[in-house]
């Protein structure tokens, strides 16, 4: 049986938002859809937390439209809330509150019974990572936990959708690895998750699809996988040859399908005109002018290469 359709949790059509005469976001027509783990990628002032603070339904569009799980975050907007977990980049927390009496509060804002409280708090804390730190006031916790128990109180209410903002900002290597693992054990668990990030090369092996962002205008949405297809403006292989490297380079050079050929220690760095080009035809015009090859190797391009590639880092 073909595979069903994904169903969409967020669509914003022609989404757009101005602040005065600056334009923060531009027409953004984009779609993520339940389950996905989506990445959203832009230089700061790109416009990435204006998409989220419109789907949290904290600003309103000044154009277009976006719906949440079937609901308008205009004209559904409480309908919205219960649906989102929304963890701002910057968050207040009461440094002298307990752990588990700040989680009780949100819950009691969600109107949680008292009964059920004390097990979701419980429960949230566990999954977070947080457990034994229950009693602990919240200023006396590192940089990493706050950020895990922001994640926490997100979480109280069961919400489908999590909306974070730059989730790993300011935290140690391991403080982010840690934080990574729970957000791909809440995809295992159902949640579709947006998050926005600089760190693009723990984006590119978290999230399933990413869209980048530029001047509050999108440049690409799509699965990983095909940001190098669709972004990536050539492909490079690195040849290493036993005979004369330039008599190698002249032959290379004399192909359509190359683009550039440059000696960089002792090495061929060979890029060819775009990422459909052929790869196989470094080796046979290498071959067939006599040239012996002794390495060949083509470049693996990150999703962070292919950002500073078709980004210029404007801002609005």
């Amino acid at each position: 049986m073909p595979d069903a359709p994904p169903i969409p949790a967020v669509q914003t059509y022609g989404l757009s938002r101005s602040f005065g005469n600056l334009t923060a976001l531009s027409a953004l027509d984009l779609t993520v859809n339940k389950g996905d783990l989506f990445g959203f990628i832009g230089s700061n002032g790109a416009g990435k937390t204006t998409t989220l603070r419109i789907l949290a339904t904290f600003l309103a569009p000044s154009a277009g439209r976006a719906l949440v799980l079937g609901h308008d975050v205009v004209s559904a907007a409480d309908e919205v809330r219960h649906v989102i977990g929304y963890m701002p980049d910057f968050f207040g927390v009461y440094k002298d509150m307990e752990v588990t009496e700040y989680l009780d509060f949100f819950g009691a804002c969600y109107k949680i019974p008292s009964a059920k409280r004390e097990k979701t708090v419980s429960d949230v804390l566990e999954l977070v990572g947080l457990s034994e730190k229950k009693g602990a006031l919240i200023g006396a916790l590192s940089r990493g936990m706050q950020q895990r128990l922001g994640l926490a109180r997100v979480l109280i209410h069961d919400p489908q959708l999590l909306l974070l903002d730059e989730p790993a900002s300011g935290l140690d290597p391991r403080a982010r690895i840690e934080m990574m693992a729970i957000l791909q054990e809440l995809q295992r668990m159902g949640k579709t998750i947006i998050i926005s990030s600089h760190i693009l090369r723990e984006l590119e092996t978290l999230c399933n699809r990413v869209a980048i962002i530029e001047r509050g205008q999108l440049i690409y949405s799509g699965p990983v996988s095909g940001v190098r297809d669709q972004m990536a403006t050539g492909v490079v292989m690195w040849v290493r040859v036993s005979t004369d490297t330039e008599q190698a380079a002249e032959l290379l050079r004399r192909c359509p399908e190359i683009q550039q050929v440059e000696t960089v220690d002792g090495r061929l760095k060979v890029t060819l005109i775009n990422h459909e080009a052929d790869r196989t035809v470094v080796a046979e015009a290498l071959v067939k002018g006599g040239a012996r090859i002794l390495e060949l190797q083509e470049d693996e391009v990150g999703l962070e290469e292919v950002f500073l590639r078709v980004t210029r880092g404007d801002t609005q």
